[in-house]
């Protein structure tokens, strides 16, 4: 990931919670590639190219461009051209009531209006919603498809343009997986996202020998299976890079594990135990020092590995464990040398920095509730759960507030998507898109 210098200017929000397009061909004509394609943005980690951002805004926040209801849910909001993209369960009414049913929408960047639905049955009975109905995970693009993973396990691909379903894999049903991907009396739902690699999508499934799998994305034929896990975390997958050779990170209950993309072929695997397999945060990857960010809430912790490769294996360090930092759901940044997330699980959060070759917390801060971030050229937008978006400034020092605002309402769960100067926020009931333009 991009390390930024260790003092910038960051957004904040109150609230909680890529691939390369595929091969072309001479009979298909070339697709642009969507400025935030899924889970986490282009590379996957939170960080946006853009510029000419405001650096402070009236007292009410930045101007709203439109706003709508949308519905439960916390798939965040991923960009191609003019459409958005994302998911929802449609509202009932009655407060704590909730649909039977999942929608896939593809909306109108400009305006917010729908454009198409794809809407499928999604279970009630086994689900927890006591923090807020699913749907979790967040779609992909990847060329002129559009894959989504819903509550229940089903997996689908639909044409981007029509909303056309194309294949569709019911993980429970034709591999057996697990309904749920922890150990609680009551699920949750299904909350990884999916990752894209050459012509293959990658999901997370669960079961033996079936942990991770991969389809071809043109028809959805199995390529491989891989993992003997069979509880899978909700915590997403991601690709790096170490010395030349790709690798697949995923994260199951009680561990983390490194895959070959290309077959599944397993590389390494390294411990990270939790209460109830609740690994929600996606690991961070740091390039510049090999370092890999793990961190859970309730008795999870923080540890940092260095993956290092020495005779066509790949060998693994932990460099640092420290319980007093625990991120629940949302997401962590690494900026200089230092990481920052919010800490905490269903009581106060603090907002922490904590050094990345040690483990040393720096500072920790309660000024914002729990929170989720995005970074774009030293300017970091976060999103806490009370829907107060604020412009900070984050250092080894501490937190400088530069301005604040409420923009949302509702519990605010989902990480915000920033293209050009439009930010997209969502909460649990309502969408809206802000011009954060410098002016």
């Amino acid at each position: 990931m991009r390390v930024l210098d260790a003092t910038i200017s960051v957004l904040l929000v109150s609230g909680y919670v890529l691939a390369t397009p595929t091969a072309q061909t001479e009979r298909r004509p070339a697709v642009a590639t969507p400025e935030w394609p899924g889970w986490g943005g282009p590379q996957r980690n939170f960080t946006s190219d853009a510029t000419g951002l405001a650096t402070s805004w009236p007292s009410d926040g930045p101007r709203q461009l439109w706003s709508r209801p949308l519905g439960e849910g916390h798939s965040s909001i991923i960009v191609d051209g003019e459409r958005l993209y994302t998911m929802y369960r449609p509202p009932t009414g009655v407060r704590n009531r909730w649909s039977a049913e999942e929608v896939v929408v593809a909306l109108d960047a400009g305006s917010g209006r729908t454009i198409w639905e794809h809407r499928f049955p999604s279970s009630l009975e086994t689900m927890n919603f006591s923090r807020g109905a699913g749907p979790h995970s967040t779609p992909l693009i990847v060329g002129d498809r559009l894959f989504a993973a819903a509550t229940d396990k089903q997996f689908f691909a639909l044409d981007k343009t029509s909303g056309k379903v194309l294949w569709s894999h019911s993980f429970v049903n034709e591999y057996q997986a697990p309904p749920n991907q922890m150990r609680w009396a009551v699920p949750p739902g299904y909350a990884p996202s999916p990752i894209a690699h050459k012509n293959n999508v990658i999901a997370m499934v669960g079961g033996p020998g079936q942990g991770v799998m991969a389809f071809r994305q043109d028809d959805g034929r199995v390529v491989w299976k891989s993992g003997e896990f069979t509880d899978i975390a909700p915590a997403s997958p991601l690709l790096v890079t170490l010395d030349g050779e790709e690798q697949l990170v995923v994260t199951s209950g009680d561990g983390v594990h490194g895959f070959d993309p290309n077959d599944g072929k397993p590389l390494w695997s390294h411990g990270f135990p939790t209460q109830a397999g609740v690994n929600i945060t996606t690991p961070i990857w740091s390039p510049e020092d090999r370092l890999l960010f793990l961190s859970a809430a309730y008795d999870g912790g923080t540890r940092v590995l260095q993956l290092a490769r020495s005779g066509g294996r790949t060998e693994v360090k932990e460099l640092w464990f420290n319980n007093r930092m625990r991120v629940h759901f949302g997401n962590t940044l690494r900026l200089g040398d230092y990481f920052y997330g919010s800490s905490g699980d269903f009581g106060p959060a603090f907002l922490t920095a904590i050094n990345a070759r040690t483990g040393k917390i720096a500072w920790q801060d309660r000024t914002f509730s729990k929170a989720s971030f995005l970074n774009a050229n030293g300017t970091v937008i976060l999103l806490d759960e009370d829907g107060t978006l604020a412009l900070v400034t984050l250092s080894a020092d501490g937190l400088e507030v530069l301005a604040r605002a409420q923009v949302a309402k509702a519990t605010s769960w989902t990480v915000p998507t920033l293209v050009s100067t439009t930010l997209y926020v969502r909460d649990r009931v309502n969408i809206m898109a802000l011009d954060v333009a410098a002016k």
